[in-house]
């Protein structure tokens, strides 16, 4: 006799839908690539997992963010490259250009606070304890962006998080709650 798998998920529902949020970094990533670069007082606060599998970074980015790092793109950032399942992009850290190549998977929020707009996601799998070292891009090959054209550069992490709310490109708290961000969460969509 046949088992009913009606209440059986088949399709992958849930994969589903999280591969389909993620495509909302991919299409934000790809309109910031663009030459005109992010439009009006956008910009985007990147929350990643430091060690899940496939993150490339400077074993010193990695040692000083041993968890997770959060990455700003505003006014200076170069090379931006989203792909299909990553994105690359250089920044620089303590005045030194770094080239970081993040999976997707690996970010586990994304907020543009000019619109109070975030998605989260839950922790993917961290690799083993080896991480993947990405070269260090020297200062001279590094692209500075035209003046005509400003974006964005700026690195975060949770320790660094408390230097950045006093700039005022960080995002402000709401106390009252009332203006927060919008957070997208499938947990409202599940049969309970």
């Amino acid at each position: 006799m046949a088992q009913d798998r009606s209440d059986q998920d088949m399709m992958g529902y849930e994969a589903l839908s999280q591969e389909a949020l993620r495509g909302v970094i991919k299409s934000a990533l790809r309109r910031a690539a663009q030459p005109d670069g992010l439009p009006g007082a956008h910009h985007l606060y990147i929350t990643f997992k430091t060690r899940a599998a496939g993150v490339s970074a400077p074993i010193e980015l990695t040692e000083r963010y041993p968890d997770e790092m959060t990455i700003v793109l505003q006014h200076q950032f170069w090379d931006l490259a989203p792909g299909e399942t990553f994105f690359s992009v250089t920044l620089k850290f303590g005045g030194q250009p770094k080239r970081l190549s993040i999976p997707y998977v690996a970010v586990t929020r994304f907020f543009d606070p000019s619109v109070q707009f975030m998605l989260q996601w839950p922790a993917p799998e961290v690799a083993p304890a080896e991480i993947i070292q990405a070269p260090i891009v020297p200062a001279a090959t590094a692209r500075a962006p035209k003046k005509s054209e400003p974006k964005p550069v700026s690195a975060l992490s949770e320790l660094a998080e408390a230097d950045a709310a006093e700039s005022t490109d960080a995002p402000k708290d709401d106390p009252d709650g009332d203006g927060g961000p919008k957070v997208v969460s499938l947990d409202q969509f599940r049969k309970k």
